[in-house]
Order: C-alpha cells, then sequence, then structure tokens
C-alpha cells in the first residue's frame, strides 16, 4: 500500500519520499553511500524516483538470534542487541529518527510514512518509533490500513481504533480494506458498518493484486515447508535466519525444504543467512548437510549465496564472536575455501561479468571474507574489484545478491528458464493505476 501510494503521488507531480522509522527484516538493500535499508524502503524510493538513502529507514533490526538483532543506524552496523537491551535505548534512537525525518521534511513536500507491527501494541506504547509514537510527535494524518485475507477484519479495525488515545485517535483520518478477494461489491455493508461504527471515512476496498509486484518484506511471507508436492524441479534451503529471499524471486518450479526429502533437484539453493555458522549447525541437526551432499553426488547443481557460499567452504571461523559464542565450524567442503566473519561490514552495488560476458548487476552486503584454498574459476569479473566468487562443474558460490535476479545469468549460467514476470518493468505504473482506481478522497483527506 505503501509503495503504491509513492506511485500514485509520484504520477500526480508530487515530491514524495518514503519513510520507516523502524524496521525489522533481513531483506536489506545497499544505498549509494555505503549504508543498508530494508529492502521495502528501496521499492518505496524506487517508486517515487528516487535512489535508496539511509534517511529512509533509519533504524533497522536484522534478526540473528531468537531474542537478539543486529542493530542497524543511520545504514551502518551500530549494536547487537538482545530485544530487552534495545528498549534501554528508546531515547537515543528516538532522536536518531526525528533526525532523519526532518532531514527528509526538509526537501520533500510529502512523506509516506510505513508503521511496523500494530498501531495497538500497549505494552510497548511507550518504546513506539515507528507508529503513533512517530506519528503524534511530527503531526503526521493517519491511514490504518487492514489486511481482509488475515480474517477478524472487522475486529481488528474497531478494537485497533477503540484502544487508540485521544490525540492518536485525532490523527486517524480513514481506513482502508486490502486484498479483498472477488466481488469487491460483496463488501459494501461491510464497509457501510465500519464507516458508521468507526466515524471514519473508508478510503477504499482494494483487490488482490494476482501479480506479484513488490518484493518480500522479509522471510515471513515465505510458505511454511510442508513436504514436496508434486515435481519440483529445484529447491531452497529455509534457513531459520534467511536473508535476502528476494534472490530466488524468478527461479521457477522451486520449493522451500527444511529437512531432507526423496526428491532428486535440478539445482539447490543455499541463500544468504544472518548467521552463518548457527544456521549451518541447523543444516546439520536437520540432516541436510548429508542430504546435500548425496544430492550433489547424484548431479544437483549446489549454489550457494553469501552466507550459503560461505558454508559450501570447509571451515567458518568467527574470532570475533560477531554472530555469536560459537567461534568456528567445519562448512560443507563442497569448495576449496575457508571463511572468516570480520566486524567490519561490506555494503556495495558493484557491476560484474561472468565468462560468458554476461552483465549482472548485484550487491553485497555481508560481514565476512572467504580465502580461497586453492586455484578455482571465478564465477565473476568485478568492476573496480577482481575475482569474485567459485565456479566449479556443479558447484557455484557467490556474494552478489541480485545474480539471480538476472535472467540471461539463469538461462546461460544454470540452464533455468525465470520465471515470466511479464508486469515487472512497468510495476510502479502499475501500482498506482490500482491505487487510483480503488481509492476516494485521499486529496481530501491527505493533502
Amino acid at each position: 500500500m505503501c509503495t503504491a501510494i509513492c506511485a500514485w503521488l509520484r504520477q500526480k507531480g508530487v515530491r514524495v519520499v518514503p519513510f520507516k522509522a523502524q524496521n525489522m527484516s533481513n531483506n536489506s538493500f545497499p544505498c549509494v553511500d555505503g549504508g543498508e535499508i530494508g529492502r521495502a524502503q528501496a521499492t518505496q524510493a524506487f517508486a517515487c524516483g528516487l535512489e535508496p538513502e539511509t534517511y529512509m529507514n533509519p533504524v533497522l533490526l536484522k534478526p540473528n538470534s531468537p531474542t537478539g538483532s543486529q542493530v542497524v543506524v543511520n545504514g551502518k552496523v551500530w549494536k547487537t542487541l538482545s530485544a530487552r537491551d534495545y528498549y534501554d535505548h528508546f531515547d537515543e534512537l528516538l532522536q536518531v529518527v526525528l533526525n532523519a525525518y526532518e532531514h527528509l521534511s526538509r526537501r520533500f513536500d510529502f512523506i509516506v510514512i510505513e508503521g511496523a507491527g500494530s498501531v495497538a501494541e500497549l505494552n510497548l506504547r511507550q518504546y513506539d518509533l515507528a507508529n503513533f509514537g512517530l506519528a503524534t510527535r511530527v503531526q503526521a494524518p493517519a491511514l490504518l490500513v487492514a489486511d481482509i485475507e488475515r480474517g477478524g477484519v472487522f475486529a481488528s479495525v474497531l478494537g485497533s481504533i477503540a484502544l487508540l488515545e485521544p490525540n492518536e485517535r485525532a490523527l486517524l483520518r480513514a481506513f482502508a480494506i486490502n486484498k479483498f478477494r472477488g466481488d469487491l461489491s460483496l463488501f459494501d455493508e461491510g464497509r457501510r458498518i465500519l464507516e458508521q461504527r468507526s466515524g471514519l471515512a473508508c478510503l477504499g476496498v482494494f483487490p488482490w493484486v494476482t501479480e506479484n509486484l513488490v518484493e518480500d518484506e522479509d522471510s515471513l511471507c515465505i510458505p511454511d515447508c510442508q513436504g514436496v508436492r508434486g515435481e519440483a524441479s529445484h529447491a531452497i534451503i529455509r534457513f531459520p535466519r534467511l536473508s535476502n529471499s528476494t534472490d530466488f524471486r524468478l527461479i521457477p518450479d522451486a520449493v522451500w525444504v527444511d529437512r531432507p526429502v526423496a526428491q532428486m533437484f535440478q539445482t539447490i539453493f543455499l541463500p544468504g543467512t544472518k548467521n552463518t555458522i548457527g544456521d549451518l549447525r541447523w543444516m546439520k541437526q536437520q540432516g541436510l548437510d548429508e542430504w546435500l551432499l548425496r544430492q550433489a553426488r547424484q548431479g544437483a547443481h549446489i549454489f550457494g549465496v553469501c552466507g550459503g557460499y560461505q558454508m559450501m567452504g570447509k571451515w567458518v571461523r568467527d574470532p570475533h564472536g560477531v554472530e555469536g559464542e560459537i567461534k568456528e565450524e567445519p562448512g560443507l567442503g563442497l569448495l576449496p575455501l575457508e571463511t572468516t566473519i570480520s566486524r567490519t561490514k561490506i555494503v556495495r552495488r558493484v557491476l560484474a561479468k561472468t565468462a560468458e560476458g554476461i552483465h549482472v548487476h548485484g550487491y553485497e552486503v555481508h560481514m565476512g571474507e572467504s580465502t580461497g584454498l586453492e586455484p578455482a574459476t571465478a564465477l565473476f569479473e568485478v568492476e573496480g574489484i577482481g575475482a569474485e566468487g567459485f565456479r566449479l562443474p556443479g558447484l557455484t558460490g557467490t556474494y552478489l545478491h541480485g545474480a539471480l535476479e538476472c535472467p540471461e545469468f539463469l538461462r546461460r549460467v544454470l540452464g533455468i528458464d525465470p520465471r515470466p514476470s511479464k508486469l515487472w518493468g512497468n510495476r510502479y505504473e502499475v501500482l498506482a493505476e490500482w491505487f487510483e482506481q480503488h481509492s476516494q478522497k485521499f486529496e481530501e483527506l491527505f493533502l
């Protein structure tokens, strides 16, 4: 919804910018200044016709354990904190958020602020950086968006409104119903009931978008692994701390797996992860390491990206305890390399070329450096940097996210016909038209 509003306002000639004070996601994207922000805010920036910048998402939480996250502030790694310790820094982080907001407000006419979680998390109200905690401080008019696909939309809308404080309720201008499947007129009575009981206008009832026009915000969008059904050609390991799942949006006939399955695959992908050693140990506990090696012996192509690439080597070492208390772990032994996790994060966009002459616009977001133990063919030649990745028969590894989003790379390097994405090139125009068609009185309510 935020991306659609950004695209629509841009079409109207408004100088618009996205803003999410605090995001929690391991799907991130590099800005040109070397910092990283949530992938969702980068997508929203492109919808506004802008280059992503760290002011758009000043606080990014990247979960690396069940109870803790790496905290990225203004694009740079700041601390690794437990959830409880994170709240001890609220005052400091609030100032970071307000400074970023002020910086954008001086340069743009309209800021689309995306909230995080629920608008009515009563136990966390005093630590709220992203919802009405921010809206009340900057006096931003608010839109409540309800996802009808989740069910309970009447309780969700009316219950959320009932739990707001008077100063929060005063900022709420309208609500919207999103992801409606089928005949929209079937909700006319529901819309009337909600308007009558809430005293608010309904901005619109928005239909489910069948085409995937925006990337998944985080790994929660990936369906649970429930076994392989039908004939899938490719498998993707679903790590507990999976990162940048957007790498695989063009892979057709793919299934996510979290345990060994009987089927043989053409390709098995090891994604990025926010905790390489932790997820490598998880693989072994699940029996996925031996399963993967059997698949490789029987002809499956193993492709590792970032953390998955690191796992394919002989050792992963973490001498500084960046990821946790485990200092080293034997890798899968598929590639002749060793990786050392470092305190410094590499965040950059790159232009790379394969031996076939395929140009790939990729990006790196990692805290490890891998060293080859014997000569091997590099996957890429990276402009201004040099050789990158490994390429052996049936085995490929790279730090470059985004390579698998290049259709020509998929076809010529892996022999995979990419999933069709007919609307991808003009997706922001399509989103803007979707919003225009189904919204009412936006200018009157918010401009």
